[in-house]
């Protein structure tokens, strides 16, 4: 009897837990039939924090970019760059891209944005703002792209508020991936390549990355009513590799600055991680970007990607060891192995550039003329836009090592054959002992080029604690800001 009664007791504990186990099914596939379902959301609803009351993982997850907060800079750990961009805002302030969370509130931050008074003033055309917000594509739905290109950083201080999030690549209604900057698709009908409207589905999940990691440059562009348009434009037209944008810009003239020391014409590379990406193997393969930087998470019966959009290193198990069939501890060596190499050449392009510069600052002073540095300032201007296209896609040791390594092995390279003009310059002109300076640190780079570092860091409290203050309180009556969504941030920079 006793047996029978065992036998009845641990039947009904699984019969129990049976019935547990379906109710948790069931709850999983309810849960998961509402997350499939659509709810409706304004199309220009920019405030990330809507979109958790329906996606709340996806939310939390992308939340999880304000971990990655660290202020790394550059100028700092790299002074020679003070010297490379003498005469370009990135001389003032550069640092390592921080969590997409941060995207509005480093923009406001960075001293390359200046100080402005009102919407009139400061150094930055609107365009600035292209790749910063959600709020970007819907100002330019509402006004019109030429309108929001047209006027200064300042114009759209207190509707440009809320950081790179769910309406950069989703079309709410739908919730299908979108991408909202129309310059894409002109760019990549310019070169030849599958359109938008072409795209798989695996190819969106790397073309909403491409709408900001991509090189670009602002067409200066007159309009009908005077008013004059900086419009982002991709250089894709003669190819999308680096030589066949350095021709593009070459033939049109182009230049981002001119060089305050060498008085080189300049070419700023911004972040063209699509373009190197494509033509690494994880690129040719068609491995999108979401592949590894939004892995997939599962939660019970629940299937997501995680938006916390960052190093995938961090999260091997679920990005590169779906594919990789070797340990964590041999990828890791290989991939620290790539980064190492190009360390070792960026490093010496990057000197060897500063020197140039320096070099041929002294050949101005002591006569030489324009016929004798033509040559040189060609050298100089290619050898640093390479240097800087391989650098500013800043993963671009693992998208695309050994492009990565040619790219730099050429950029040294004409940055020698400068150099050795520039030496024979010089000894023309009686300075042939004239000796480049070593750069020690940050604050000796930019004496050397004569930034007034004190009085833009002034300017910018000014600003920070002023005009900056007031957008904030004009973006929460407008209805576009949520205050709560930046409680407790921390206001870092590198300057104060």
């Amino acid at each position: 009897m006793k047996k029978y009664k065992i036998l009845l007791a641990v039947s009904l504990v699984a019969i129990g837990l049976m019935t547990a186990l379906v109710a948790s099914i069931n709850e999983k596939k309810d849960e998961q039939e509402k997350l499939n379902q659509v709810p409706k959301v304004d199309r220009w609803e920019t405030k990330n924090e809507e979109f958790r009351k329906h996606y709340p993982r996806q939310f939390d997850s992308w939340k999880e970019t304000k971990k990655s907060d660290e202020i790394h800079d550059m100028l700092k750990e790299y002074p020679e760059l003070v010297v490379l961009w003498a005469g370009y805002g990135f001389a003032k302030d550069y640092n390592a891209p921080r969590g997409h969370f941060y995207a509005v509130e480093d923009n406001r931050n960075t001293l390359r944005t200046g100080g402005p008074v009102d919407e009139k003033t400061g150094p930055m055309p609107t365009a600035c703002w292209t790749c910063k917000s959600p709020d970007v594509p819907r100002i330019m739905a509402e006004d019109g792209d030429m309108e929001y290109y047209t006027g200064k950083w300042s114009k759209y201080g207190s509707d440009i508020i809320n950081p790179i999030g769910c309406v950069d690549c989703h079309n709410p209604e739908t919730m299908e991936l979108q991408v909202n900057r129309k310059y894409l698709d002109e760019g990549l009908k310019a070169a030849g390549e599958k359109t938008l409207a072409e795209a798989t589905q695996q190819d969106m999940r790397s073309m909403v990355c491409a709408q900001c990691h991509v090189e670009y440059y602002f067409a200066k562009t007159p309009l009908a009513d005077g008013k004059s348009a900086a419009v982002v434009t991709l250089p894709w037209a003669e190819g999308t590799l680096v030589e066949d944008m350095e021709k593009y810009y070459d033939n049109m003239e182009f230049k981002d600055w001119t060089h305050k020391v060498s008085k080189t014409p300049m070419l700023k590379a911004q972040h063209p991680g699509w373009e190197m990406w494509k033509t690494g193997a994880h690129g040719k393969n068609n491995v999108s970007c979401a592949d590894c930087h939004m892995p997939y998470v599962q939660e019970g019966g629940i299937k997501y990607t995680d938006h916390n959009i960052g190093n995938p290193l961090e999260n091997m198990d679920k990005s590169c060891m779906n594919c990789h069939r070797v340990s964590e501890k041999s990828l890791l060596a290989n991939i620290n192995e790539k980064r190492e190499r190009k360390n070792e050449l960026h490093k010496k392009a990057m000197k060897a550039l500063a020197a140039a510069h320096l070099e041929a600052g002294k050949a101005w002073e002591v006569g030489a003329t324009e016929e004798e540095m033509a040559p040189i300032l060609k050298d100089i201007r290619h050898a640093q836009w390479r240097w800087d296209y391989a650098v500013a896609s800043h993963p671009s040791f693992f998208h695309a090592p050994e492009e990565t390594l040619r790219i730099l092995g050429t950029a040294l390279g004409k940055a020698g054959d400068a150099r050795i003009k520039l030496a024979k310059v010089l000894a023309k002109h009686g300075a042939g002992d004239y000796k480049a300076p070593e750069i020690k640190d940050k604050k000796q780079a930019q004496e050397i080029i004569g930034l007034p570092f004190e009085k833009l860091i002034e300017e910018k409290m000014k600003f920070r604690n002023g005009l900056m203050q007031e957008w904030k309180k004009e973006a929460e009556k407008k209805g576009v800001y949520n205050p709560k969504s930046t409680e407790g941030v921390e206001d870092k920079t590198s300057y104060n």
